[in-house]
């Protein structure tokens, strides 16, 4: 029956492509319906790749089984054959009585979440609570490992936040000698493991592959041109190096020193002398004074096998941030918010998290409201303005915005503003621009804090009377005397009269 097989298969591409349809056109009203759309869309995405790779399949006949039952069917009896697929179908009902019928009509068909859905919803055990669907990093497990990394500097998890992706040594890195550790590898690669899973959860539809391989691709560029920043071959042959006039460089302590003298009262110290054995071992085992004549695309050892990996690693989350820093911004953000917030608020604030949750995965209990919108859900007794997420504002951020007080502007017809932030901001904004032009004022940087139709008319006849005044009395035109004084023309004439000049 690969003739059915092929009739199914074909079925199965257009309803994929209908449910693909239908859910692009519904637009989501919050993140979370959001990302479970396009789980959803991925979804059926590799649906039709798998069923289509199937249905090449068939047409390639490679066994000549699709040709053999078309030439059954043209050659032979068409009832005979018709009957015994027949025989065939019930045959197997017989010996799987209970073997439920796959509606293709339904299958794809979105449906609300108290009906339940043909694909599984695993956004909700997708992400942690301090991601909050995909808007913000939950690093804490990174800070921690970096935290314990030894000569690690002791970073907030704010300043961790700015400088996760700064591997320079003195920017929040270490130095080149110290990431050559397990413990290091290990960490950095958790947290490009940990950003990679991050953009691939919430960015579902796009081809992360192809973009981790144009990461790859410019790492290996640069790892041959020998360009990359921190990993640049050593050469071995001078261990000082005068950075300027009289300072001295220690390549072994990756250190800078004023002036020789101090330099050599260095060389004694067992820090140095413990660096400068790390280092000469370093190049020992990874053949650097040989790889150096032979040009960065020579043989490699295995320790500078372990270099490229730690700085492919390093790349790669370096380019990951770049990508996502948007949602990064977004968590400094919330990190500073939380932290503004007593205990009491934030566990209201989870408790909202949690019931608002509950509530659109129960559903509503009967079909006329099951299309009802969550805002009716929400409990919002003091009228408080709506955040992103839908829900109401802490009651401390609208009293420190001053949102209950009223800004009327008559400029702008009348239109309140709700805070003294949004009033001062909208004498810059399009519409009050638009109201002063109407009215006939061109300079509108001198009406700043005047919304009433009246007083701008008054002070714009005022400016107006006073350039005409001064055009008028000449004193728009300079003279100059012979002493080389600058004064208007009326000034000058007057004084000449008298016989000053």
């Amino acid at each position: 029956m690969i003739l059915e097989e092929q009739r199914f298969l074909h079925e199965d591409l257009e309803r994929l492509e209908q449910g693909i349809a239908d859910r692009i056109g519904d637009e989501p009203k919050n993140i979370r319906d959001r990302l479970t759309r396009d789980h959803q869309i991925s979804q059926f995405l590799d649906r039709i790749s798998s069923q289509s790779s199937k249905l090449l399949a068939i047409y390639n006949d490679a066994d000549n089984s699709r040709s053999k039952e078309i030439q059954q069917i043209g050659t032979g009896d068409p009832m005979e054959e018709f009957y015994k697929q027949l025989g065939e179908v019930k045959n197997f009902h017989s010996r799987y009585p209970n073997e439920p019928v796959e509606n293709l009509e339904r299958a794809y068909k979105p449906k609300k979440t108290s009906e339940g859905d043909f694909i599984s919803n695993n956004v909700d055990s997708m992400f942690t609570g301090e991601e909050a669907f995909g808007r913000f990093f939950d690093l804490h497990t990174c800070h921690e490992s970096f935290l314990n990394l030894p000569n690690a500097k002791r970073l907030s998890y704010l300043q961790y936040l700015d400088l996760f992706d700064n591997f320079t040594a003195g920017a929040g890195g270490l130095k080149r000698s110290e990431k050559l550790t397990n413990q290091y590898f290990r960490y950095v690669g958790e947290l490009a493991q940990y950003l990679e899973s991050f953009m691939r959860r919430t960015r579902p539809l796009e081809n992360i592959d192809k973009v981790i391989a144009e990461f790859d691709k410019e790492f290996g560029v640069s790892w041959e041109s020998d360009s990359v920043e921190g990993w640049k071959l050593e050469s071995g042959a001078s261990i000082v190096q005068a950075s300027t006039a009289d300072a001295v460089y220690c390549e072994d302590c990756e250190k800078e020193f004023k002036n020789e003298n101090v330099y050599k009262g260095h060389l004694n110290g067992k820090k140095h002398i413990r660096a400068a054995a790390d280092r000469k071992k370093r190049i020992e085992e990874s053949g650097e004074a040989s790889s150096t004549s032979q040009g960065p695309r020579g043989g490699e050892s295995a320790a500078r096998l372990k270099e490229r990996a730690i700085a492919e690693r390093e790349h790669r989350v370096k380019k990951l941030a770049a990508a996502m820093s948007t949602e990064r911004g977004d968590t400094r953000v919330n990190v500073e918010r939380k932290q503004g917030m007593t205990e009491r608020e934030r566990q209201q604030e989870l408790d909202n998290l949690y019931s608002s949750t509950a509530a659109v995965v129960q559903g509503p209990e009967n079909e006329e409201g099951e299309e009802g919108d969550d805002d009716d859900r929400i409990y919002n007794p003091l009228k408080l303005p709506l955040a992103w997420d839908g829900k109401p504002i802490p009651f401390w951020l609208y009293k420190l915005h001053g949102l209950g007080v009223e800004f009327p502007c008559e400029i702008c017809g009348n239109f309140v503003y709700m805070g003294r932030r949004a009033f001062d901001k909208h004498f810059n904004e399009a519409r009050h621009i638009y109201g002063l032009k109407c009215l006939g004022i061109t300079n509108t940087a001198l009406f700043r804090d005047i919304t009433a139709i009246d007083e701008a008319t008054r002070l714009w006849e005022k400016i107006q009377k006073e350039k005409r005044k001064d055009k008028d009395d000449g004193s728009l035109v300079q003279m100059e005397d012979a002493e080389g004084n600058v004064m208007p023309e009326k000034v000058y004439y007057d004084l000449q009269k008298q016989g000053l000049l």
